[in-house]
C-alpha cells in the first residue's frame, strides 16, 4: 500500500481544504483518473491519480483541510506486489516502520558501497528548514556520488526564500547518489541524496529515525513508480490525443514546467501512454522551438511546430528593425528571497494604507561623536557606523510613542504592544534585499547594537542570516543613503506598523540662531505608518522625539543603565 502525498499545487500554498471527493475507499482508479478536486486560497484544483490502483483510505474528509506534502489517500497499485520485501518472520514494534531502501531492489554492489556487498543505502528525506518553506535550490554540492562522509560534514548548500541553508551529514558513511542536481529544486520531506552508513551490517537496511515515520511510505512509493516508469519507457511511442478522462495526461511537475515556460500543454506530444506528456517531451519541445526559431532568423519559411511562438515579422519597407534583429529575452525565474519578497511587498501594499511623514534631521553633532568614539570601537574590532545611533535612538523614542512598536491582530480588534524592540535593517545581500533585526535594542549599549550589526550585516552579504534573525522584528529601517540616495516612500514590512528610510547627509546652508549661515550635515528621513492605527500627530510626536535624541546625541546617556 502506498500514501500519495499531496504534491505542491501553488507557489507558497502550504494547504488547501478537500472540496470534493471523486472516489469512495474501496473504489479501483486509473492512471490520470481524477480523484479529488481541493481548494486554495487561488483556485480549484483537481488530483489525479498518480498510477492505476485500488483506493485503501482516504486520510482528509470532505470540508477538512490538507496540508501540502501530508498524506491525501492511501492506495494498491495494481503490480505493486512485484516490487515488495517478503515479509519478515518475526514482527516487531520498531519493524512497523518501513525504510525508503527497504521497499526499493536491493541496490547492485559498488564501489559506493563502502559497508561491502548487499549493504543497503538510506535515503536522507530533506527535514524542514523553516517555516512554511515547502521546497529550495540546491545551489552548491559540497561532495560527489562515492564520497566518504563524516557526521556533522557539511554536504550541500541550499537557497530557500529567507536565506542559504547549509546542510549536513547525520551520520558517517559514503553517498551513493545525488537525487538533486546543483541549480534544481529540492522537496522538503523528499530524498535529497543517499548514502550507506559506515556501520550498517550487511543486509540492512535502515530508518531515519530523525525524520517522521509518514515520510517513509512516500519514498517507497516513490521508488515503485520510478521503476515502473523506467520499464514503461522503453522505446516511447507516441500515440497523440487525449487522455481517457478528456484532459492532456501530465504529472504535476511537468504541468509546472509547461506554465514556467508559458506553453500549452495540448500543444506538446506526449510519448507517454494516452499520450501522457513526460518532461522529455516538454524539454523536446522547447529545443525544437529554439531550432526553428533560429532557422527562420536566416530566412528560412516557419512551420506548423513552431506552436506557441509568435511569428517572426518584419516590414521590409519601413526600414524599421525587425524582431529577429533583436537579441533573444533572457528569462530568470523569481525565486528564493526575491520571489518571497515580491509576495510580501504586494501584500503590505494592497492590504495596509501606507501614511508618509518626513522630515530634515541635523546629525552635525552625531557625526562628530561618532569620530570620537570610532577609535573606541575599533580598539574592540567593532566598525562604529551611524546606524548603531539610529536603533538606540529609535528604541529610546519608542517608550513615548509606544503604538509605533506594536502590532495588530489578524482580526484588526487589538493591538498588542510589544515589550522589546526588535530593530530590522534592510540589507541588500547577494540573495536579495534581507531585514534581520537587531534583537532587544532598548537593553543594548550603542557598543553592543554595533557588534550586532557588523554581525547580521556579514552574514547577510553571504546569504547565511539564521532564521532566528529574521524573525520578529518590530520596526525597520531602511538606509537607502547608503547607495546616495535622498528621499524614498518606503513600504512596510508586515506584520510591523512602521518604517523609516534614512537618506544620505549632506553639507547644507542653514541659519544658526543669531541669523547668520552656517555649514550643516542635514539628513533626510521618511516614515511609513499603518494608517489604520497611527495618524500624523503620533507618528509627529515619535520622530520628534527620535530627531532629539540624533541632533543632541549626549542626551541618548541619560536613559542608558
Amino acid at each position: 500500500m502506498s500514501d500519495f502525498m499531496l504534491p505542491d499545487i501553488g507557489e507558497g500554498i502550504v494547504e488547501c481544504e478537500v472540496v470534493e471527493w471523486r472516489v469512495n475507499e474501496g473504489d479501483e482508479i486509473a492512471e490520470d483518473q481524477p480523484v479529488v478536486e481541493v481548494m486554495t486560497d487561488k483556485a480549484l484544483v483537481e488530483i489525479t491519480a498518480p498510477e492505476a490502483g485500488r483506493v485503501t483510505r482516504l486520510y482528509v474528509a470532505k470540508g477538512d483541510i490538507a496540508k501540502v506534502h501530508a498524506p491525501l489517500f492511501a492506495y494498491e497499485a495494481k503490480g505493486e506486489v512485484e516490487f515488495e520485501t517478503p515479509p519478515r518472520p518475526a514482527a516487531r514494534e520498531e519493524d512497523e516502520v518501513a525504510s525508503p531502501a527497504a521497499e526499493a531492489p536491493p541496490p547492485a554492489p559498488s564501489a559506493a558501497h563502502a559497508g561491502g556487498a548487499g549493504v543497503a543505502a538510506k535515503d536522507f528525506i530533506l527535514p524542514d528548514i523553516g517555516e512554511g518553506i515547502v521546497e529550495c535550490e540546491v545551489v552548491e554540492w559540497r561532495v560527489s556520488e562515492g564520497d566518504e562522509i563524516d557526521e556533522d560534514q557539511p554536504l550541500v548548500d541550499v537557497m530557500t526564500d529567507k536565506a542559504l541553508v547549509e546542510i549536513t551529514a547525520p551520520e558517517a558513511g559514503t553517498v551513493t547518489k545525488l537525487h538533486v542536481a546543483k541549480g534544481d529544486i529540492a522537496k522538503v520531506h523528499a530524498p535529497l541524496y543517499a548514502y550507506v552508513p559506515a556501520h550498517a551490517e550487511p543486509g540492512e537496511a535502515r530508518v531515519d529515525v530523525s525524520q517522521p515515520s509518514h515520510f517513509a511510505p512516500q519514498a517507497a512509493h516513490s521508488t515503485v513508480a520510478q521503476n515502473k516508469a523506467t520499464q514503461n519507457m522503453v522505446a516511447p511511442v507516441a500515440s497523440g490525443g487525449r487522455g481517457p478522462y478528456g484532459r492532456t495526461p501530465a504529472s504535476p511537475a511537468v504541468r509546472r514546467l509547461v506554465r514556467e515556460h508559458g506553453l500549452e500543454l495540448e500543444a506538446v506530444d506526449g510519448s507517454g501512454k494516452d499520450g501522457r506528456v513526460l518532461k522529455e517531451d516538454v524539454l523536446r519541445f522547447l529545443e525544437q522551438g529554439s531550432q526553428q526559431q533560429g532557422s527562420q532568423q536566416q530566412g528560412e519559411a516557419p512551420t506548423a511546430r513552431s506552436a506557441g511562438h509568435a511569428p517572426q515579422t518584419e516590414t521590409a519597407s519601413s526600414g524599421a528593425p525587425s524582431r529577429r534583429d533583436a537579441g533573444e529575452v533572457r528569462v530568470e525565474p523569481i525565486r528564493g528571497v526575491r520571489a518571497v519578497m515580491a509576495r510580501r511587498m504586494v501584500e503590505s501594499a494592497s492590504t495596509v494604507p501606507h501614511f508618509h511623514y518626513g522630515e530634515e534631521i541635523d546629525v552635525t553633532e552625531l557625526l562628530a561623536m561618532r569620530e570620537r568614539l570610532k577609535p573606541v570601537a575599533e580598539a574592540q574590532q567593532v566598525r562604529l557606523t551611524l546606524m548603531p545611533f539610529f536603533m538606540k535612538a529609535l528604541a529610546l523614542a519608542v517608550r513615548e510613542e509606544p503604538l509605533l512598536n506594536a502590532r495588530l491582530n489578524p482580526e484588526v480588534t487589538e493591538i498588542h504592544y510589544l515589550p522589546e524592540v526588535n530593530v530590522g535593517m534592510a540589507v541588500d545581500s547577494k540573495a536579495g534585499l534581507i531585514v534581520p533585526n537587531v534583537k532587544r535594542v532598548e537593553q543594548r549599549s550603542v557598543l553592543e547594537v554595533a557588534r550586532e550589526i557588523q554581525r547580521l550585516t556579514a552574514a547577510a552579504r553571504e546569504g547565511r542570516v539564521a532564521q532566528e534573525d529574521l524573525k520578529d522584528g518590530t520596526i525597520s529601517i531602511s538606509n537607502i543613503g547608503a547607495f546616495g540616495g535622498t528621499y524614498a516612500a518606503p513600504i512596510i514590512n508586515v506584520p510591523e506598523l512602521a518604517i523609516v528610510a534614512i537618506g544620505k547627509s549632506q553639507w547644507l546652508p542653514r541659519f544658526d540662531e543669531r541669523g547668520e549661515v552656517v555649514k550643516r550635515a542635514i539628513m533626510t528621513v521618511t516614515w511609513a505608518g499603518d494608517h489604520r492605527v497611527i495618524d500624523g500627530g503620533t507618528i509627529a510626536r515619535f520622530c520628534n522625539a527620535w530627531r532629539g535624541y540624533l541632533e543632541s546625541p549626549e542626551t541618548m546617556l541619560l536613559h542608558l543603565g
